[in-house]
């Protein structure tokens, strides 16, 4: 019996062999790009613009589509990807996402299906991710932020950088997960002291001082001069960082989102900054950045950072992804459990 497997992302040639070798009945058919065109027209054109090619517009028609999706047993997908994709799809079995963000496949039909997906979640670029939050980290902490201000000013006002020195300052991680992990794993080599949360607090890892469980996350943010946010995005975690929260925290914390801007309550945020409660903050992410620009007044001050979602990017691609696929594949054609399947009731 055959298996059809469907790509609409890229993939290396060696990864495409690697596919094709697992077993003779797999058939790989690789299509990125065919579905841009239905995508431009089902996802907001902020989306589109961000993520596809201005030419990219979609290579072939709807006929061959439509008989790729109906071909298929399994999918491999990017973001962003056919919102329809279980209605046009009857042999369908198992669906992979390459990002770690399982909040990505809330769009589609795909969410709360009987379909199985599986995300990358723990395998996608977490050295580079957590490269990012200690930058964001030093960028407010030896006062960086300060000089574009006196470029715009053409004044040198050196009282006003007041770094901090970073060695013995404590972190929390929001999300001792894949990502977490490895912040935690950088900030402990410049000698700080790592605590972080877990659904399962009974995790254990050398970098981190103490993990706790996620519900006691208000008692230990008052010992915190940074928190890293790195949890996924779900019910649960929707505005956890909230005007709660930020009460709890220090003076001047710092505080780094490279997850979903959802988990943070926007609106307490910027009256956390009004009221002068933080000396920082760096926003990879933010509230419906797959539809908008941020806030105004977020994006006009100096005391936050913000990027384009950029932290995993890097000269050296570290995506683990395919290999999951690869490793999942020959468990599938074995008929063992699969790896990462996304608990709909989780959310992750």
């Amino acid at each position: 019996m055959s298996i059809n497997v469907l790509c609409l992302t890229s993939l290396p040639s060696e990864i495409q062999d690697q596919i094709k070798a697992i077993d003779p009945s797999i058939n790989l058919k690789m299509a990125p790009g065919w579905f841009d065109d239905e995508i431009r027209d089902s996802w907001p054109k902020f989306t589109c613009d961000r993520y596809l090619t201005s030419k990219s517009i979609g290579l072939s028609s709807k006929t061959e589509r439509d008989e790729l999706m109906d071909w298929s047993n399994i999918m491999l997908v990017g973001f962003p990807f056919p919102l329809d994709i279980k209605a046009r799809s009857p042999n369908l079995k198992w669906v992979h996402q390459r990002p770690a963000g399982s909040s990505n496949m809330l769009r589609g039909d795909l969410w709360k299906s009987d379909i199985i997906v599986t995300s990358s979640r723990g395998y996608a670029h977490n050295l580079p991710i957590a490269e990012y939050t200690l930058a964001g980290i030093l960028h407010f902490t030896k006062g960086i932020n300060i000089s574009g201000l006196e470029r715009e000013g053409n004044k040198f006002d050196a009282s006003k950088y007041q770094p901090v020195q970073l060695s013995g300052k404590t972190i929390c991680i929001i999300g001792a997960g894949g990502i977490g992990k490895e912040v935690g794993r950088l900030c402990a080599a410049v000698g700080m002291k790592v605590i972080g949360t877990r659904r399962n607090s009974g995790y254990v890892s050398d970098d981190f001082d103490q993990i706790y469980a996620s519900k006691e996350l208000l008692t230990i943010l008052p010992e915190s001069d940074y928190v890293a946010i790195c949890c996924q995005w779900t019910p649960e975690t929707e505005k956890l960082i909230s005007h709660e929260a930020f009460g709890a925290m220090k003076q001047d914390t710092i505080i780094i989102n490279i997850a979903r801007g959802e988990i943070i309550d926007e609106a307490a945020l910027i009256k956390a900054l009004s009221e002068n409660k933080l000396r920082g903050v760096v926003l990879d992410v933010y509230r419906g950045e797959f539809e908008q620009m941020p806030d105004p007044s977020l994006w006009n001050d100096n005391r936050v950072l913000i990027t384009p979602h950029i932290s995993a990017g890097s000269d050296i691609n570290s995506h683990k992804g395919n290999d999951l696929f690869i490793s999942n594949l020959k468990k599938y054609i074995k008929g063992a459990q699969l790896e990462n399947i996304i608990n709909w009731e989780l959310g992750y």
